[in-house]
């Protein structure tokens, strides 16, 4: 009995000696991977909205972009503010005299993520790709004619009539090179399942779809890197605003937006946060069904656009960090108009157009849909549910995903879609273009033509357009305004107001310049930590 003791004491301060080596052991392991994670210099990026809808850079058109173009690159890149083109994977590119044929000089010693390099002909495979696909923005590639590889580092673009393949070549969607090798040797969809093939700065290294994407340094970029560059970045969906006000306040996120004007007053005093100001080419729209009643009577569409509380709209929501739209083409882009139509808020105005349509007493209810966690959208669609009651409609207001937003939205049953529509637009192509024929040109299958609406003169009009774009802007621009008239007065949307872009940023994120051409990308490269 004794001995059974002894040798149970014996064998319980062994076991006590292993369990606090292990401790020991575990904690400087615990230590030494904190350490190394200390020395990643990682940014963090807190998004209201998914990041990413499809991997697939030839089908995303949505809010993909902010991941992508830190994982993909582009032919050029435009600088909508100083109207100047910059060369990224083309070192230099000529035209024609009559603006049909495009001669690009490929960059030499560009690698692809898995190790094979740019040349003419991925070039050459990405455009055409995206074009047979036929998916997402790639209508903005349809004036290619053909593309024809003059030599490893040439391609030569042909167009079916004069565009301007340099804006669509640097173009937010649909315009990304990847990798040939990596695409040809996995079969269909692999992309889309969360794989890439980019040049950019970053690869991607993991993702929860719908909610985060971490991206890595990409060691063999073309650029190059220096010490103080992001080694990481993490992109997260943070839907509540309360929520992202208290991780900046506490220094946990390196840039947000779409807070509240009430949060950006009161970030102003905190001298850990910087507060910056951009213009937008985004715009909120309220987007009418006008294949179903009663929105389908114009003259109830216009009453509603009077009913509209715009100054109140920008004030409230937006702390007049915006301005009245005035149509669809936004402030500061070419095809804007001054001249433009624009309703005001006027009630009376309203009762009257909606007497004439048959609805003196109002006496209707209307569903709106907006993406939840966007404030300004939920504070406008409240203030709007508010005047239209005075006339005796019943707006419910609800908010959605954005992805079952669109689902509702794109239903092929009118009685089974919202009434209105509420969504903010940015351009594909920095081009009045994105608005008028992405957004109102008629379509066989719903898109972004969420109006649902069709008027034959409109499409005449904005197809002359775009092919006068490539060789006489201005005679395109004028094209483009008299389509504008047309929209206007048939009022298949509310035009609210053309924002303005507040960015919140720690203190210690520099390098951040906004592009309404890319609206929301944060090109991460260009940014880095102030130490």
């Amino acid at each position: 009995m004794l001995n059974f003791k002894k040798r149970k004491r014996v064998f319980t301060i062994i076991m006590i000696f292993m369990f606090v080596t292990f401790l020991i052991s575990g904690c400087n392991q615990s230590n030494s991977n904190l350490q190394n994670s200390k020395q990643l210099n990682i940014a963090f990026y807190a998004y209201n909205s998914s990041p990413i809808l499809d991997w697939d850079p030839s089908v995303e058109f949505s809010n993909g972009v902010i991941v992508l173009h830190n994982i993909y690159e582009t032919l050029l890149k435009y600088d909508p503010l100083q109207d100047k083109i910059i060369p990224l994977l083309a070192t230099s590119y000529t035209k024609s005299k009559d603006g049909l044929i495009w001669t690009f000089n490929i960059r030499k010693g560009v690698k692809f993520h898995d190790g094979t390099e740019l040349n003419a002909e991925a070039v050459k495979f990405s455009l055409e790709r995206t074009i047979k696909l036929g998916k997402g923005a790639s209508f903005v590639l349809e004036p290619i004619k053909e593309i024809n590889v003059k030599d490893e580092y040439t391609v030569e673009i042909t167009l079916k009539y004069p565009a301007a393949l340099d804006l669509i070549l640097s173009s937010a969607y649909a315009a990304f090179i990847m990798s040939p090798t990596a695409v040809k040797s996995h079969p269909e969809g692999w992309i889309s399942q969360g794989n890439e093939a980019g040049t950019g700065p970053y690869k991607l290294e993991s993702f929860k779809m719908g909610e985060e994407v971490i991206l890595t340094k990409f060691d063999d970029y073309w650029q190059g890197w220096q010490e103080n560059k992001f080694d990481k970045v993490i992109i997260k969906k943070i839907s509540e605003t309360a929520t992202r006000r208290q991780m900046v306040e506490k220094g946990e996120v390196d840039i947000t937006m779409e807070l509240p004007y009430e949060d950006i007053e009161a970030l102003k005093n905190n001298q850990n946060v910087n507060i910056e100001v951009y213009p937008s080419f985004e715009n909120l729209m309220f987007f009418f069904d006008t294949k179903k009643e009663p929105l389908k009577n114009i003259k109830v569409r216009q009453a509603l656009s009077y009913a509209f509380p715009y100054e109140e709209v920008v004030a409230y929501t937006r702390g007049n960090y915006a301005k009245q739209s005035k149509g669809p083409v936004p402030y500061g882009l070419w095809g804007h108009s001054e001249s433009l139509m624009q309703y005001k808020h006027d009630m009376e105005k309203a009762k009257e157009l909606l007497s004439q349509a048959g609805y003196p007493n109002g006496g209707f209810k209307l569903l709106l849909t907006y993406m939840s966690g966007d404030e300004a959208e939920k504070k406008a669609a409240e203030l709007f549910k508010a005047e239209l009651s005075k006339l005796n409609i019943d707006l419910e207001i609800r908010g959605m995903t954005w992805e079952s937003q669109w689902e509702m939205g794109r239903n092929k049953e009118p009685e089974k879609r919202q009434d209105i529509y509420v969504m903010y637009w940015w351009p594909d192509v920095a081009s009045p273009h994105t608005y008028l024929y992405t957004l109102f040109h008629s379509q066989e299958d719903i898109y972004y033509n969420l109006a649902y609406w069709e008027n034959i003169e409109f499409d005449k009009l904005v197809d002359e357009g775009y092919k006068l774009s490539g060789i006489d802007r201005n005679a395109a621009a004028k094209k483009y305004i008299e389509a504008q008239k047309i929209l206007i007065e048939e009022a298949p949307a509310i035009f609210a107001y053309d924002k303005q872009n507040v960015r919140v940023l720690n203190k210690t994120f520099k390098g951040y310049k906004d592009n309404p051409a890319y609206p929301h990308v944060v090109f991460f490269y260009d940014t880095y930590r102030e130490k």
